[in-house]
């Protein structure tokens, strides 16, 4: 009997032992980085890839998964094995949005995917194109109001925090707009400086070199301070829209699950490359703010913007998607 027990002893140990011995040797093979949308706007995700496969010792390869405006990343990183081989990053929307924007998700934003750290933000930037006569965001809503639904926003999907922005827009200032969506930011700069919409709450990474070239006009940054790329363009709050801020994110997730040594192992190293300064040299050549949360601190953004973003689509009175 003697024998026995300690036979099982010693197979409890090795037991126990393993699954962390796995997680403190990790990762032992290649990790894939989901990213919900299509290359050209996925610049950042692959900065970080390079570095991160550099620092884990083992290659990071992204993957875009595009289509449903993200959801379909979210979706595969969240029914992936919580093992840290699978992982995203993915866009707030994704997270904290459409939750409430879509009658049913394939997914649960928030049981199905384990926080790892916010990586970087950027404001919008509201655009129009070089023939619309409006100068300011004050001429923009009195153009608007004199021409009820003719004046149009495009954006990248529903749900997107350009999608958001405008429609938030719209309703601060009491005004109709027609939405216009399209499949990805580059069409819609494309049709914005053809003159085929009106405006557009876009990312600064699609537009800010156009901006600088004068082929669109900048009216208004939708963070609550000035942006350092476009320190002479005001914000929304200084054009008349107190407290307007739609300031759109990426994170890293991981499937829920994830071992507490995975998630803060790739938190630690994501946190320090995105502090490096030749990091944020690049980053700041393409209007993006990088970040840096620890899992708990993006835990309670996510706490906070779940609500406010379902008030949002209830006030401006979006329906949600089946």
């Amino acid at each position: 009997m003697r024998s026995i027990g300690l036979a099982a002893a010693a197979t409890f140990v090795l037991l126990a032992t393993c699954p962390a011995s796995a997680q403190t040797n990790y990762p032992e093979r290649n990790i894939r980085l989901l990213f919900g949308f299509a290359p050209g706007v996925d610049t950042v995700a692959r900065l970080l890839a390079d570095r991160l496969g550099d620092a884990l010792g083992k290659p990071v390869i992204v993957e875009n998964v595009t289509g449903a405006g993200g959801n379909i990343a979210a979706d595969r990183v969240a029914k992936a094995a919580p093992d840290g081989y699978t992982i995203g990053v993915l866009a707030g929307a994704n997270i904290v949005v459409n939750g409430s924007l879509y009658k049913k998700l394939p997914y649960d934003p928030v049981r199905d995917l384990a926080p790892v750290t916010q990586v970087y933000a950027y404001p919008n930037v509201l655009v129009v194109n070089n023939d619309v006569p409006a100068k300011s965001v004050a001429e923009l809503v009195a153009l608007a109001r004199a021409s009820p639904g003719r004046l149009t926003f495009g954006h990248a999907g529903v749900g997107t925090s350009l999608h958001l922005a405008g429609e938030l827009f719209a309703l601060m200032a009491h005004i109709d707009l027609q939405q216009v969506p399209f499949r990805g930011s580059s069409l819609v700069v494309t049709d914005l400086m053809g003159g085929r919409i009106t405006m557009s709450f876009i990312t600064p990474i699609a537009t800010l070199s156009l901006i600088r070239e004068g082929k669109v006009r900048a009216l208004a940054v939708t963070s609550l301070v000035r942006a350092p790329f476009l320190p002479d363009v005001p914000t929304m709050t200084e054009s008349g829209f107190p407290g307007f801020d739609v300031t759109g994110w990426f994170a890293m997730v991981a499937p829920a699950g994830t071992p507490a040594l995975v998630i803060d192992k790739l938190n630690r190293e994501t946190v320090r490359i995105m502090a490096l300064p030749d990091m944020r040299d690049k980053l700041d050549a393409l209007g993006i703010v990088p970040l840096g949360t620890t899992a708990a601190e993006f835990a309670d953004v996510i706490k906070a913007e779940v609500p406010y973003w379902a008030r949002v689509i209830r006030d401006t009175g979006i329906t949600p998607i089946e």
